[in-house]
C-alpha cells in the first residue's frame, strides 16, 4: 500500500468561538495535485499551517509521511509558499534561494536549477528590492522548490503572474508531480485549474464539503449543461422557437438542459439536418461547480 504524503483525519480547530475547522479528513497521495477551495475564512490557510507545523489541531489527526507536523522528518519533506512572499530587499534572489537551500541542506546545484526552471537565472544577482511582484512571487516558487520537496503547499502562488508566466508555473508543478511529490495548492483562479489538478476539495466554513476529480463532482451536482447551437442565420428563428434559450450572434442559440436530457436534445438537433452547422456542449464549469457547493446552506440547518 502506497504510502500518504498528507493524511488528515477529522482534524478540528478553533480561535476562541470561531470555529475554522471542522472534523476535516482529506489526504494526498504521492504524485497527486489537489486543489483546496473556499472563501476567504473557509480554513483553508488554517489547514496549511497546521500541516506546517505552525498551529496544533485541537483535535483529529495529520501527518506528513506519516510524521508528526513540524517534527525533523515533516519539514524536511514539506515545503511552503505563501500567498504573499516578503524577502530582504537588499539580498539577492540568489542570495535568498541559497539561504532556503542551506535550510533544507540541500545540494549547492539546486539554486542554479531552482533559478532557471522559474525562469529567474539572468536576475539572479539583483537584489530582491529591484524585482516585481511577479518575480517575487517566481523567487518564492524557487524557494519552495530546492531540496525535492515530498509536499509541496501553495497558497494563490500565481498570484501576481502574467498569463505566460501562470502557465509556465503549472508546467513546473506537472513536472513536480509527474516525479511524485504531491501538491495541495489553494487558488481563487478557478479556470486556470480545471485541467491542471487531479481533484478538487473546497471548504466552507470550516467543512470539507466536496472532495472528488472535477468530472465526478460534475455528475453529482447535476447542473444543466450548456448547448450552443450555430444555424444558419435563415434558420436561427425556428432553432430558438424549438429550444428556447438566447439568440447570440444572429445565427446562434444557447440553451440549458439537464443532464439525463442531454441525448434527446442532441437528436432532436440532429433531425434539423442542414439547418445545423455547429454544435458544441460545455458540461458544469468548476466556477459553477464551485458556487453550488459553497452555496450558503438553509436557515435552521447546521452551517
Amino acid at each position: 500500500m502506497t504510502e500518504l504524503t498528507l493524511h488528515t483525519k477529522k482534524v478540528s480547530r478553533s480561535f476562541g468561538s470561531v470555529a475554522a475547522l471542522k472534523d476535516v479528513s482529506l489526504d494526498v497521495e504521492p504524485g497527486e495535485r489537489v486543489a483546496l477551495l473556499g472563501h476567504n475564512g473557509a480554513g483553508k490557510t488554517t489547514l496549511f499551517r497546521i500541516a506546517l507545523g505552525f498551529l496544533p489541531a485541537d483535535s483529529g489527526t495529520l501527518e506528513v509521511l506519516g510524521n508528526r507536523p513540524g517534527s525533523r522528518e515533516a519539514r524536511k519533506a514539506i515545503s511552503y509558499l505563501p500567498e504573499n512572499v516578503a524577502f530582504p530587499k537588499v539580498l539577492t534572489g540568489k542570495e535568498i534561494v541559497s539561504y532556503y537551500a542551506k535550510l533544507k541542506k540541500a545540494p549547492v546545484g539546486d539554486v542554479r536549477t531552482a533559478l532557471e526552471r522559474v525562469e529567474l537565472a539572468e536576475a539572479a544577482d539583483r537584489r530582491c528590492g529591484t524585482y516585481s511582484k511577479g518575480m517575487r512571487q517566481r523567487l518564492g516558487l524557487a524557494q519552495a522548490l530546492v531540496g525535492n520537496p515530498r509536499l509541496l503547499l501553495l497558497d494563490e502562488p500565481t498570484s501576481g503572474l502574467d498569463p505566460l508566466s501562470r502557465q509556465r508555473f503549472y508546467d513546473i508543478v506537472s513536472e513536480i508531480s509527474n516525479k511524485g511529490s504531491a501538491v495541495l495548492l489553494s487558488s481563487h483562479g478557478l479556470s486556470e485549474l480545471e485541467a491542471r489538478t487531479d481533484r478538487i476539495a473546497i471548504l466552507r466554513h470550516g467543512k470539507l464539503v466536496a472532495n472528488a476529480p472535477l468530472s465526478e463532482l460534475q455528475k453529482s451536482a447535476n447542473l444543466p449543461i450548456r448547448i450552443r447551437v450555430r444555424s444558419t442565420p435563415d434558420n436561427v428563428d425556428h432553432v430558438h422557437r424549438h429550444f428556447g434559450g438566447q439568440r447570440l450572434n444572429g445565427a446562434m442559440v444557447e440553451f440549458k438542459c439537464a443532464p439525463p436530457a442531454k441525448m434527446e436534445n442532441l437528436a432532436a438537433i440532429a433531425d434539423l439536418g442542414n439547418a445545423i452547422k455547429d454544435v458544441e456542449l460545455s458540461p458544469p464549469s468548476l466556477d459553477e461547480i464551485y458556487r453550488h457547493f459553497s452555496a450558503q446552506e438553509k436557515p435552521g440547518r447546521d452551517s
